[in-house]
């Protein structure tokens, strides 16, 4: 099985531009903790993810403002990431390896395409204890922020 089949595909995405505050209340109204972060408004090439998590360490626990903060001064630019081909068990093992709640895909010229959470591997896995071998690793605390 590969990514593609399992992923959510077209995800809601910000640019760096953003107001944090407005990335927020996206992130509550479509009811997710992660927003991919997009080179511009017209293009789908991933330069980040801003998490749930970024916001209350990186801006409310530093005192920061969220309507002149933007999404750009907080989110996470280090991100792994997996292609539409790889397969469910790269995927996985990418995030029990990361400690990872979500990978981007993308295709060869770094476009975002989806999401895959972790969610999506439990309910669509075709292996459950490899799934749960998964969630298990990505557990574990390691000092590492959740994406």
């Amino acid at each position: 099985m590969k990514a593609q089949e399992i992923m959510s595909r077209n995800p809601t995405c910000v640019t760096a531009d953003t107001p944090l505050v407005e990335a927020a209340r996206l992130m509550k109204t479509e009811n997710i903790g992660v927003v991919p972060v997009v080179e511009s408004t017209g293009s789908k090439r991933l330069v980040g993810v801003l998490t749930d998590r970024d916001i209350a360490v990186r801006a409310v626990a530093e005192g920061r403002d969220g309507t002149t903060t933007s999404v750009g001064h907080v989110m996470s630019s280090d991100v792994r990431t997996s292609a539409p081909d790889d397969s469910v068990e790269d995927v996985m093992e990418l995030m029990g390896r990361e400690q990872v709640r979500r990978i981007p895909i993308v295709d060869d010229r770094g476009n975002l395409v989806g999401i895959v959470a972790q969610a999506d591997i439990v309910l669509e896995a075709p292996d459950n204890r490899k799934a749960e071998k998964t969630v298990e690793k990505i557990s574990q605390p390691s000092g590492k922020h959740a994406q």
